[in-house]
Formats: C-alpha cells, structure tokens, sequence
C-alpha cells in the first residue's frame, strides 16, 4: 500500500468516525432540531436513538484493527444510512444545503472503504480444487 492510499484512508476514516460520532451523539440525545427535521421527514422520533446507536458502534468499528467482516457490514451500513438521509430530503424537497452532510458522509464512507488497506478487507481465499 502506497503512502498516498494510506494517507486518503486514515483522512476519509477519521472524518468519516468524527462525522458519524458528532451525528449519532446529536441523534441520541434527540436535539431538538433533529427530532424536527426527522418528523418533517416522515420518520419516528425514536429512529434517532436507533440510528444513534448504530453509528457510534460503527464509528468504532472503522477505526479498530481488524474485524474485516464487521468493517464490511459498518460501510454498508453507513452507505445505506446516508444514501437513504439524501433520498428522503430530495423527497421532499429540501433545499441543497440539507444535502451537504449526507452527501459527505456517503463520499467519507466510500473513501474509506475503497482505500482500505489489505488487512483491513476480506481475504478472498480461492476455493480449492474438489478432490477426486
């Protein structure tokens, strides 16, 4: 693994770790604004604390050595969270600043995943040969 992939990986998780630790704390405590704009989305009050929770373990998860297949069921996780926050506001029509952060968690989140180092990802072992 080059230096530069190293680099992109380490900014994109630690972002990426900050970004969903700062959100899923805010969720967690149902911050006003947030139980607002969760109601004008459609959504239960009670999805923050789910979603809270969800993203403070995940956030722990990308940052901890190891633990591949968890690694991979996190980034899903976190490209379902924030793909879903970005449809639901284009859904109903928010304005493009309401955008701005689950868009950026959505590219920290592919960042992330795509310059993972090896030990980091699934080993893909190869299936050996039936035996006769």
């Amino acid at each position: 693994m080059t230096k530069t992939r190293k680099i992109i990986y380490w900014i994109a998780t630690i972002w990426l770790a900050l970004g969903m630790t700062s959100t899923g704390i805010v969720q967690l405590i149902h911050y006003s604004k947030e139980v607002q704009k969760m109601q004008v989305l459609g959504y239960p009050s009670y999805f923050l604390s789910i979603i809270g929770v969800w993203k403070l373990l995940g956030a722990l998860v990308v940052v901890l050595p190891r633990l591949p297949l968890l690694k991979e069921w996190v980034y899903a996780g976190f490209f379902f969270t924030m793909s879903g926050a970005v449809f639901s506001h284009l859904a109903i029509g928010d304005p493009a600043i309401e955008l701005f952060g689950p868009l950026l968690l959505l590219v920290l989140t592919m960042l992330s995943w795509y310059f993972r180092p090896p030990q980091r990802r699934l080993s893909n072992p190869q299936p050996s040969a039936p035996s006769a």
